[in-house]
């Protein structure tokens, strides 16, 4: 059998791992892109009335949230204009600084 052949299984799986690593939040980088954040959610996420609290939630929870709302899933103009900018790296940043905040 072709070796090529035997080998793609594993050098496509080697990929998929690669693109997962590099599709994860870092919460670092996500503090630093919060600030439009801090306004509605407050400076920690704790939420200011009548905006939820969003910190603590689960990263692919939040990271759903925003996308939905970029889509007009979820509707909300502002969130809509918001989300409008943030790459999918910006949401996965995002969700891991919010997810680590307690």
């Amino acid at each position: 059998m072709n070796r090529a052949l035997l080998l793609a299984p594993v050098i496509a799986a080697s990929f998929a791992i690669a693109s997962a690593a590099q599709a994860a939040g870092n919460a670092e980088a996500g503090k630093a892109k919060s600030a439009t954040c801090v306004g509605c959610h407050g400076a920690n996420g704790q939420g200011v009335a009548p905006n939820p609290a969003i910190a603590g939630q689960p990263e692919a929870q939040f990271v759903q949230a925003l996308k939905d709302y970029k889509s007009g899933a979820k509707a909300n103009p502002v969130k809509r204009g918001i989300t409008a900018t943030l790459s999918d790296q910006d949401m996965e940043d995002l969700a891991a600084y919010y997810a680590s905040l307690k």
